[in-house]
């Protein structure tokens, strides 16, 4: 016979706050920090509730732990502000590849250089990937020289972060901004 699904309880986010605190006492600072030294939790809880506020963990894991009278929602809403406005200013690093052929024009040349300077200048990494089909396996050579003739031109903006190396069918290159 199977067993009816029991709802599982739902977490809650952020600092362990009012009940939800199991440790017998408590280091108390109030709402205008003054420390109130080792107080037990009852009595911590009591004051927060005559003052209007939440008995909230600070440092859980320190002998006692550290509580403090705050507005919780307060506190919450200062917290998501902060992480929102750390997730905005953070930068990610991308790997853009440009593909390249031993036999390449010069007009062709240029614009995938354009492009590199421009993903450069973006803060991105650029993988510079030579592809060789049939005979063109038989003059590495010339796709080697081209490698080295961007890794030339890019010098002034790109730091080499991998060598020019072969892998199977094709060199690949890394550059990463100065």
């Amino acid at each position: 016979m199977r067993r009816p699904m029991r709802p599982i309880a739902p977490q809650k986010e952020g600092p362990p706050a009012n009940e939800d605190i199991s440790a017998p006492e408590v280091q108390l600072i109030d709402a205008e920090g003054e420390n109130h030294g080792i107080v037990r939790t009852r009595e911590a809880i009591g004051m927060a509730q005559e003052a209007g506020l939440d008995l909230v963990l600070i440092a859980p894991n320190s002998n006692p732990p550290v509580a403090k009278l705050l507005d919780l929602g307060r506190f919450k809403y200062a917290a998501q502000k902060k992480a929102a406005e750390a997730r905005k200013r953070q930068k990610v690093i991308e790997v853009k590849e440009i593909q390249l052929r031993p036999n390449i024009d010069t007009h062709d040349y240029d614009t995938k250089m354009k492009a590199v300077q421009r993903f450069l200048g973006e803060g991105d990494r650029v993988k510079v990937t030579m592809r060789f089909r049939g005979r063109e396996m038989a003059h590495q050579d010339l796709g080697m020289q081209l490698l080295v003739k961007v890794k030339e031109q890019m010098d002034a903006i790109a730091k080499v972060e991998s060598q020019p190396r072969s892998e199977g069918r094709q060199m690949v290159m890394v550059l990463a901004p100065k």
